[in-house]
């Protein structure tokens, strides 16, 4: 029986979750099904993944290489894809910067330490925070016109720093921004 390296990866974030293997007939069974079956290698047998732990994968895409030897399969996990209970089978893949970038963001929202400027403008409530995110934007308009690239990325940055602190005190991901951005594809 043939069997084709599957990765499997979180659709949101483009996390790596795992590496598994899928036959021809665990393939089609996910295609059919919008869920990850893959093929057990220590059990010999078809496996449809979080069929015991709940831990099921609702699968958004199947790619091949351009070999057709190798998958990527892109997944909304529901729950840990490692058996160890773990989010990913890999450990020491470092996050997106805007995935770090968050999590900095709800520590400093949970914590508010002394002297932080995020910590401030959570203090100062959504009407600094929006305040901030208007003073960004104009900021983004002006280098637009009549600045450099270098100071446009560094404006746009500043805003999407500024937006990130409310989204952390909304409790939105960035996931969520790309999932409406996707939903708007055409």
């Amino acid at each position: 029986m043939k069997l084709t390296p599957a990765i499997i990866q979180d659709a949101r974030t483009g996390e790596v979750l795992t590496l598994a293997y899928m036959s021809e007939e665990s393939l089609q069974k996910t295609r059919e099904t919008g869920e990850t079956w893959l093929w057990s290698r220590s059990r010999n047998e078809l496996w449809h993944k979080g069929a015991t732990s709940g831990n099921t994968q609702r699968v958004i895409a199947v790619s091949e290489d351009c070999d057709h030897d190798a998958l990527v399969v892109s997944v909304i996990p529901n729950g840990p894809a490692c058996h160890t209970g773990a989010r990913s089978c890999f450990t020491g893949v470092p996050p997106r910067a805007l995935d770090r970038l968050m999590n900095v963001l709800r520590d400093r929202r949970e914590k508010r330490p002394e002297g932080s400027y995020s910590a401030k403008l959570f203090n100062g409530g959504r009407g600094r925070m929006a305040k901030k995110i208007g003073e960004e934007a104009t900021e983004v308009v002006i280098a637009a016109l009549s600045e450099t690239r270098e100071r446009l990325v560094s404006e746009i940055a500043d805003l999407v720093f500024h937006v990130s602190v409310l989204m952390a005190d909304e409790g939105i991901e960035w996931s969520e921004v790309e999932g409406e951005l996707a939903s708007r594809e055409r």
